[in-house]
């Protein structure tokens, strides 16, 4: 059988955690695999996030990969995928999901609270940068591209030789991914995960989707692996937690968290809608009955919550539609 192609970004993490799905894919279905790597502008283009094309900037090329069939199936972390579908694409698997949580990775083993006034603090992440204001309205919060070693580089201490602005040295912390920082083994930098009272993470965070197209979804050798891949009580949370950002019309650069969790028989989603400046911010919560994981309950929560949060004045701290 020839190999089944699955498409990844480039960077470390995106292949480690492609080779982790595309592991457990080919021993579920018993086929071989092979990894294509797809540059995508997300990779290419400098400038913060919102200046480079915001949501879908890391998707993109890995979805025309798999339209053109140079890859069979591709893994996305979660988090950038866009709320809409793609025609002639299914999202048909959704694996169990790694923490959720921010992490905070400061020089000398020092935690949020703990951060000096004036701090430092390096984050990519309008929705991390707008919760680190809230939290702390004195820090220094610097906006920061790069891959994750890159970021890491940024802390005192964590790299190796002189300060160089910019480069090397020049910050008291960085906020990054706690999923991330596991797949790639790199946990003992973190000196505090971010509990979601003080910084609820994106839509899907620690979650990865893996997509194909649409005709090879329903029925093959492929097609049954991804779908017993596929972990339900995941799937259910983060289609609330994508459901509200859809219905709030923003993307990954929109300060918006949201964290969604079922647990005995209850699904609860917590969000927040925060202004830049973290100066204001509108959190609302709400839980239903889903003892069945019905993927239209948490359809249905999401736009609920996007709508308290809309009627609670949180189309007036960002650009979000009024209620």
């Amino acid at each position: 059988m020839t190999p089944v192609r699955i498409g990844t970004r480039g960077s470390a993490l995106a292949v480690t955690q492609t080779t982790t799905v595309a592991e457990a894919l080919a021993e579920l279905g018993s086929f071989a695999v092979e990894l294509v790597r797809i540059k995508t502008e997300g990779d290419i283009l400098k400038g913060s996030l919102a200046q480079i094309g915001g949501t879908g900037v890391f998707v993109a090329a890995l979805r025309e990969a798999l339209l053109a069939e140079t890859c069979d199936v591709a893994v996305h972390s979660l988090k950038d995928l866009p709320t809409w579908a793609e025609p002639g694409l299914s999202l048909a698997s959704i694996p169990s999901r790694a923490d959720y949580r921010d992490a905070l990775c400061a020089r000398d083993s020092l935690t949020l609270e703990a951060l000096p006034i004036g701090a430092r603090v390096g984050t990519g992440s309008p929705r991390r940068a707008a919760q680190l204001r809230l939290a702390r309205a004195d820090l220094d919060v610097v906006d920061i591209r790069g891959n994750v070693g890159t970021r890491l580089n940024r802390v005192r201490g964590m790299s190796e030789g002189k300060i160089v602005d910019g480069k090397f040295g020049d910050l008291d912390a960085v906020v990054l991914a706690a999923a991330g920082l596991q797949r790639l083994g790199r946990l003992e930098v973190v000196t505090e995960l971010l509990n979601p009272s003080i910084m609820l993470p994106a839509p899907g965070q620690g979650a990865l989707a893996v997509e194909c197209r649409e005709a090879d979804a329903s029925s093959g050798t492929v097609a049954s692996a991804m779908k017993e891949y596929d972990d339900a009580a995941t799937r259910l949370c983060v289609t609330a937690e994508r459901s509200l950002l859809a219905r709030l019309e923003a993307g990954c650069s929109a300060p918006i968290g949201a964290l969604a969790q079922a647990k005995d028989g209850h699904l609860t989603l917590e969000a927040v809608v925060c202004s830049d400046d973290g100066k204001r911010s509108v959190r609302v919560s709400r839980t239903v009955d889903a003892e069945s994981h019905q993927v239209g309950q948490a359809l249905s929560l999401g736009i609920a919550v996007a709508e308290q949060l809309l009627a609670e004045g949180a189309g007036e701290l960002t650009s979000l539609p009024e209620a």
